[in-house]
């Protein structure tokens, strides 16, 4: 059935290489971070690209994950072409270890003041193009690499049934022209309500009883009260699913598409995101004509960039599509390992954002050194913490093995050494 498809996984293992065709014709860079709607947040996007990201101070993102643990995961696997910008300089023993991991060079890392950033970038001469992983409200629109109200657009959630894919039945609402007391929500549980942009599963609500509506609801209405909801989405719930999978590739500017991987997700009941599982020899023909349906999509609206698609699979073979990133997404970093690991003979590996370890970055570098030599555990980013004044570090990483036994394994013995995995 896909024969007429004739797409190639990617052969590099950064985002440097995967962007490299489409960044020659400016001085383009990579804004690591995401913006954000926090009292802490210099730019806050609460003026026209909103974004769910907490509907009151206490739940918002906090600047650790935004500004230091997310784009450092993402800076690890950035290469060495592109400049990156980060507004936490990473520990140097995690460059230094970075670099003997994954052989970058690291010295494409461009450090703002996150008190001036977005005005150091729209004065610059030197920075022409900023790709971002959504569009930021106090960067020129004609400093985003590709169109801000496009980019937004694509980023909806309302957007999905124009993307060529099956998906849920759906209906969304503009919660100016209409009152949220007032819709019409069906009348047997469970369904699905969501905010047109949430952030890691924010705003995202699965509806299975009177209590979960009451909360959503409420949810809702604080982000009313703070001006930063628009839209919400009213889907009905896939059922006897048994798969849910984020198929990734990328799009240039001419269109033409290159594999990046398909992991399977890992989230709680309730949809909290926990990571990604991947066997690197999967394959993803399956996937091509939604692939290829979207990749036609974006390009015709002028996007070029990384795309990720969730898909849920039912007991039948049905796939239904359920959200489209326009982004690098969380599992990317895990999808560029594959040709290292392949070579390993390493063929399945998992991704979380919730490890912990006790001590300090330093104390773990020696602890599990012998696992991180074999790349049985790859550290893309780790920051330490006080809490009670016992020293902890978070970190982001990946556990590979060459089965998906011998994975679980590894993941004992390093959970036996005292890594933790904190939902």
């Amino acid at each position: 059935m896909n024969h007429q498809y004739n797409f190639q996984y990617f052969q590099g293992s950064s985002f440097s290489e995967l962007f490299a065709q489409d960044v020659t014709d400016a001085g383009y860079t990579f804004i690591l971070n995401y913006p954000a709607t926090a009292s802490w947040a210099t730019y806050p996007n609460t003026k026209k690209y909103f974004l769910q990201d907490g509907s009151d101070e206490a739940t918002k993102t906090g600047y650790d994950k935004i500004g230091e643990k997310e784009p450092w995961k993402n800076l690890a696997v950035l290469g060495d072409t592109i400049p990156g910008i980060i507004l936490s300089p990473p520990p140097d023993l995690l460059i230094d270890y970075w670099r003997e991991c994954f052989g970058f060079g690291y010295n494409n890392l461009e450090l703002l003041d996150r008190q001036v950033y977005l005005d150091e970038l729209n004065q610059s001469d030197r920075f022409e193009r900023v790709i971002t992983l959504f569009p930021f409200d106090g960067l020129l629109p004609q400093k985003h690499a590709v169109d801000p109200d496009t980019h937004y657009r694509l980023l909806s959630k309302v957007t999905l049934a124009d993307l060529g894919m099956p998906c849920p039945k759906y209906q969304s609402y503009n919660l100016h022209t209409c009152n949220v007391d007032e819709i019409k929500l069906p009348e047997q549980f469970p369904y699905l309500i969501k905010t047109s942009h949430g952030l890691s599963g924010e705003g995202t609500y699965i509806i299975k009883s009177a209590s979960h509506l009451n909360y959503c609801l409420e949810e809702i209405r604080k982000y009313l009260a703070i001006k930063l909801v628009d839209t919400i989405i009213v889907s009905e719930f896939v059922k006897d699913e048994v798969q849910n999978y984020c198929v990734q590739f990328y799009v240039n500017k001419v269109g033409d598409i290159t594999l990046i991987g398909v992991t399977q997700q890992l989230v709680t009941p309730d949809g909290k995101y926990l990571g990604g599982l991947i066997h690197y020899r999967t394959d993803m023909s399956k996937f091509y004509e939604m692939i290829a349906a979207v990749g036609q999509y974006a390009h015709q609206q002028g996007y070029f960039g990384v795309i990720g698609f969730d898909v849920l699979e039912n007991k039948d073979g049905d796939l239904y599509a359920i959200d489209a990133n326009f982004r690098v997404n969380g599992s990317t970093p895990l999808c560029l390992q594959r040709h290292m690991l392949l070579e390993l003979g390493k063929e399945v590996a998992t991704y979380s954002s919730d490890y912990r370890m006790d001590g300090t970055l330093e104390s773990i570098l020696v602890n599990l050194k012998p696992e991180l030599e074999r790349h049985d555990f790859t550290i893309l980013s780790a920051l330490e913490k006080v809490k009670y004044g016992k020293i902890y570090t978070e970190i982001y990483g990946i556990v590979a093995g060459e089965t998906l036994e011998e994975m679980q394994s590894i993941e004992q013995s390093l959970h036996n050494k005292g890594l933790q995995l904190v939902s």
